[in-house]
């Protein structure tokens, strides 16, 4: 027996993830209300990868057309001081691109924009609702992870300027992108805390030598770097991602790495994945419904979140075995097609992904 509510369902959290599935929700008829109890502010720059999958989600949700993306065509990875690299094209896995790139602050405000278009009405506290969707961001009592290490993010320019390939450099330091947005790059560098302070500290023609000793010059020469901001790293995984009417999605169930850019893609999947479930049901909150979705989501969440940790340790070690064992590693993909396929395939779908 249904009771007064003002909407079927409350998502708490008004970032993409929970505007996405706003989105996805009403556009299957169902009463939605997000709840912003705070703006996110957007001083930071951020860059964004998102997934072939996660277009297509945003397609169904009626938002990918409002963006300016710049698509990946295909993904070079390679470490410092040491042999081995793979490099994966789009055509690998059968997509027109591996993914897109966009700043956090356009995806967040697009997404805004359009769910004040729909008159999806917005309020400043929880209301009476049938279903409680949990997609503010992490909370504290949550399991952690801590990698002792924190990302540096800055815009930086190179000459030539950016094409369509998006690198990943394993570097003493930590792991370092460059995800190509416009015409420059969006560098995502993680490192000790200490060193990335320095980094941010750095001046910006220290910055980019810095940035060069540790990339060469197989993307060009860097000639800019915009602020720089730094950002602690660490995993944090939920327990369970169901409870008494509520569900929990995106950065409320898990914060990864950004080693393999999936934390975003991962949040996108588990909204697309509960609207899915939710689809005509009388009562959205019903505890069998969401449980069925918890049992949806466990594969592919606890795949990309075990994926994501053992590569953002397995790429730290910077002994001569280490390097040894990575170089092999990226060689045997880079000469394995149906490897490289797999392993592509599953970054962008998730891991119950076809072959």
């Amino acid at each position: 027996m249904r009771v007064d509510v003002s909407a079927d369902v409350s998502i708490l959290g008004a970032g993409p993830v929970g505007c996405t599935l706003a989105l996805l929700l009403q556009r299957q008829g169902r009463s939605v209300a997000l709840v912003r109890q705070r703006k996110e502010a957007h001083a930071a720059f951020r860059p964004i990868a998102l997934s072939h999958a996660s277009r297509l989600i945003l397609e169904r949700a009626g938002a990918w057309g409002m963006l300016s993306p710049t698509p990946i065509a295909s993904i070079h990875i390679s470490q410092q001081g040491g042999f081995g690299r793979t490099r994966m094209s789009a055509a690998d896995a059968g997509v027109p691109a591996l993914g897109y790139v966009v700043d956090y602050a356009a995806l967040l405000d697009a997404l805004l924009a359009l769910a004040s278009e729909r008159n999806i009405p917005f309020q400043a506290e929880p209301a009476e609702s049938l279903l409680a969707v949990h997609a503010e961001g992490t909370p504290d009592e949550i399991t952690r992870k801590e990698y002792g290490q924190e990302a540096v993010v800055a815009q930086v320019t190179t000459r030539p300027g950016a094409v369509a390939t998006a690198w990943e450099r394993f570097t003493p330091d930590g792991p370092l992108a460059l995800l190509p947005l416009g015409g420059g790059y969006g560098a995502i560098w993680g490192a000790r805390p200490e060193r990335a302070r320095e980094l941010c500290d750095l001046t910006e023609a220290a910055f980019l030598a810095a940035l060069s000793r540790a990339f060469g010059r197989r993307a060009g020469a860097f000639v800019a770097a915009g602020a720089r901001s730094r950002m602690p790293l660490a995993l944090r995984v939920r327990a369970t991602r169901v409870g008494e009417r509520s569900a929990f999605i995106g950065n409320a169930a898990q914060t990864l790495h950004p080693v393999a850019g999936q934390g975003l893609n991962l949040g996108l999947r588990d909204a697309w994945d509960l609207a899915r479930v939710l689809r005509g049901a009388e009562d959205p909150g019903d505890a069998r419904l969401l449980q069925g979705y918890a049992a949806l989501r466990r594969f592919d969440a606890t795949a990309t979140v075990r994926v994501t940790d053992f590569l953002a340790g397995a790429f730290l070690g910077t002994d001569p075995l280490s390097r040894l064992t990575r170089g092999f590693g990226l060689t045997a993909l880079d000469i394995c097609l149906p490897a490289r396929r797999f392993f592509a395939r599953r970054m962008i779908f998730g891991a119950s992904a076809l072959p």
